[in-house]
């Protein structure tokens, strides 16, 4: 369970705070596959790197009760020196997975060839991607925070990271950013709609993509 209480975000701008959330509630319980929409800077990002605790409220509480992964995709936080085995080494001792099962699966998963053993410095955006798609998924969640990241690289590499997500959603909860109402249609049941620093929850995809639209 992943509960926002009276949540609120703000960042500092040369024209004074800037508040992204206001006074957010909700809920979302294990299980659930909830797809957000919101127009370009609306707060959907900012919301999901809440939900992981990458970032922290500006006032108010957020409790998980379920292990939550970093955003799907997410390559930022990677060591640019380090090869991409490397990283996904790393990572693999930080979550206590079996370092050769994890990297056997990262490299039969991102495709990278030779590059997976070279500085991710080296790395086109799409390659790095692709290698922080693949991490995620080695690594088990009880629920997997995914923000536009089915369009990475080729249709043949996108048909496995559908299929991936596909399956993890049999047996966890998803929450998923996507501007492609035929993407959230795919993936999520439920969903919410972030329009002017609030949060509105929906118990169908359909109604959170209707008040999008109608609000955009």
């Amino acid at each position: 369970m992943i509960i926002f209480n009276d949540v609120s975000k703000t960042y500092a701008t040369r024209s004074g705070r800037h508040k992204v959330l206001d006074n957010v509630n909700f809920t979302i319980e294990k299980g659930q596959s909830v797809g957000i929409c919101g127009h370009n800077g609306a707060g959907k990002s900012t919301l999901l790197r809440l939900m992981a605790g990458a970032e922290q409220p500006s006032s108010g509480a957020i409790r998980r009760s379920m292990s939550v992964s970093w955003p799907l995709g997410l390559a930022s936080s990677f060591q640019s020196s380090l090869s991409g085995a490397d990283n996904t080494r790393f990572i693999a001792r930080v979550y206590g997975k079996a370092v050769d099962e994890t990297l056997d699966f990262v490299e039969d998963f991102a495709e990278l060839g030779e590059y997976l053993r070279m500085p991710l410095r080296t790395y086109s955006a799409g390659m790095a991607a692709r290698l922080a798609f693949a991490v995620s998924l080695a690594v088990s969640f009880d629920c997997y925070l995914i923000d536009e990241i089915t369009a990475v690289g080729d249709e043949r590499f996108q048909d496995r990271c559908r299929a991936a997500l596909q399956q993890r959603k049999e047996a966890c909860s998803l929450i998923m950013v996507s501007h492609d109402p035929h993407t959230l249609r795919d993936y999520c049941d439920s969903g919410m709609a972030v329009q002017n620093g609030r949060v509105l929850r929906f118990d169908t995809i359909e109604e959170a993509i209707a008040s999008h639209f109608v609000h955009a």
